[in-house]
């Protein structure tokens, strides 16, 4: 009897792992933490890049609603200014400093832009910098990709992105404190056919981040790498386009990060099925990732040139005409 009981505890217990698993839109270590914890968060400066819109100004807002003392960048000066009125929280939005700066520019101007925001709130410094900025991801074949659009796409997402965490990281170092949250992608973790320089740039992030954490790791820095998948972000759709069956929504995207960060995750998935389960076989069985993606690539390049999403399941799993 005993043994029978044991046996539907365990049957009912693996069924609940599995629906768990089905509905989740974040890797095991992330999902199964409670929420954010308001005390991880509060009277903090965090310096948000690329908070004009989407999933920065999200971010922005959730920071902003467990109580940080919020810097917001970005190029466009009149959209971080619509931004700061959105915000609402204990320093929002009378304290929330707007902070114009392109990334892309050279060290000295970034250095300009770093010694406001340390000057910021009494001269705290920036306890959590989060990188946000990127640049867009222009699909198509790789024999097609522009190089104006491959030069813009590493100073953006690669080099204006290091640049920033070089004269950011000697004020933390100093204070024996602080964070980087990257946003990565999980362009950044797996292939990404059709995608392939935006796929290459984050990749460099991620290669970047998590060799900078084994460095300063032991000086009190944190590096927290989060890496979303389709998020459901405004876009101009083509004609016939097929919408992706579910994208992950923007405020819950930038839940998630903020949560990944609080908690001082190394690194953070945070997707919707199937791409999840992919993320684990790429982790831990890469030989049939890479056998399934090699399979899809043609045909997600064939969905984008039809104007699909590249990610649809419908498209990626029909027969090739």
């Amino acid at each position: 009897m005993l043994i029978l009981l044991a046996a539907a505890f365990l049957l009912l217990a693996f069924l609940f792992f599995v629906y768990s698993f089905a509905k989740t839109d974040g890797d095991f270590a992330l999902s199964w933490r409670p929420p954010t914890p308001r005390s991880a968060i509060e009277d903090k400066v965090v310096w948000i890049s690329g908070a004009s819109q989407n999933i920065g100004k999200a971010l922005a807002q959730e920071y902003a609603r467990l109580g940080a003392k919020v810097i917001i960048s970005a190029r466009r000066e009149a959209e971080l200014e619509q931004v700061k009125a959105s915000l609402k929280g204990k320093h929002a939005p009378h304290d929330v400093v707007v902070l114009p700066a392109d990334i892309t520019l050279g060290v000295k101007d970034l250095r300009k832009y770093v010694d406001e925001a340390e000057a910021a709130f009494g001269g705290a410094g920036i306890d959590i910098m989060v990188h946000n900025a990127a640049a867009g991801r222009p699909v198509g074949p790789a024999v097609d990709y522009p190089d104006d659009m491959l030069q813009n796409t590493f100073d953006v997402n690669v080099l204006g992105t290091i640049r920033l965490t070089q004269q950011v990281l000697p004020g933390m170092l100093r204070r024996g404190t602080g964070q980087f949250v990257v946003v990565s992608s999980v362009a950044g973790k797996v292939p990404s056919p059709g995608q392939t320089v935006y796929s290459a740039s984050k990749h460099a992030v991620n290669g970047y981040f998590h060799s900078l954490r084994s460095e300063v790791l032991a000086q009190g820095i944190k590096v927290t790498v989060a890496c979303p998948g389709p998020i459901d972000t405004p876009r101009p759709s083509q004609p016939g386009e097929k919408k992706l069956e579910k994208r992950l929504p923007v405020p819950r995207c930038a839940e998630l990060i903020v949560k990944a960060g609080a908690y001082e995750l190394g690194e953070a998935w945070l997707c919707n099925q199937p791409i999840l389960t992919f993320m684990y076989f790429m982790q831990y069985c890469p030989f049939i990732g890479f056998f399934v993606i090699n399979k899809l690539g043609p045909k997600r390049l064939k969905s984008y040139k039809e104007g699909g999403s590249g990610y649809s399941m419908s498209d990626l799993l029909k027969k090739s005409s």
